[in-house]
């Protein structure tokens, strides 16, 4: 998540957290169904209206680095040094993500996600939106000259990786695998002259 730098911000950052931190440890110990959302806020000592000023839905609250994974990808596309690569930027990129996701302490979370219908429909919708972000990012870089459709398409494919990277048993061998397969896909619609592809 990017640093907030004023005192309000860091004070709303600290908000977001401890509203996030405490609906996470509820649905852990009682089930995400058995919890609402009026108890997340009792627990963390705010209101329900500065709980929805952080987060629109009950599912969001499962999700509290949606915005920052988000970000994360769109930098490994505008942030790469000149003349890198776009593929291996992204791959870094999901594979720490990856690495994140699937240590030892998440494991209780994406079982909890895994079991929830309102969730795992949540997490799709939250991939689109990454994916269509990504796609914009890409599409908005003059020195990789593609369409609209091999951006998205390339997109959705580095999204994807991401979750059936951690659904394996050696996530990191899972996402070379993948990698291997997207990085054939994109010099496969790259115009030879893009320095930067």
């Amino acid at each position: 998540m990017t640093v907030p730098s004023g005192r309000r911000e860091r004070k709303k950052a600290a908000t977001r957290q401890k509203i996030a931190d405490t609906a996470l440890r509820l649905f852990l110990d009682r089930g995400y169904d058995a919890v609402g959302i009026r108890e997340v806020a009792a627990e963390a000592d705010v209101a329900v209206t500065t709980l929805f000023s952080h987060f629109a839905s009950k599912e969001a609250l499962v999700f509290e680095r949606d915005e920052d994974f988000e970000q994360r990808l769109t930098r490994a596309v505008t942030g790469r040094a000149p003349h890198e690569p776009l593929i291996p930027a992204l791959r870094r990129e999901i594979q720490a993500l990856v690495r994140h996701c699937t240590a030892d302490a998440a494991a209780p979370i994406w079982q909890m996600i895994d079991a929830s219908p309102a969730l795992r429909k949540y997490e799709e919708s939250m991939r689109l939106r990454h994916a269509e972000t990504l796609a914009t990012a890409i599409a908005a870089d003059p020195e990789l000259s593609q369409t609209a459709t091999a951006s998205r398409t390339i997109a959705r494919f580095v999204i994807d990786a991401y979750s059936l990277a951690r659904e394996e048993a050696d996530p990191e061998a899972a996402v070379d695998e993948i990698f291997r397969m997207i990085e054939a896909a994109w010099e496969a619609t790259c115009p030879s002259s893009s320095p930067r592809a």
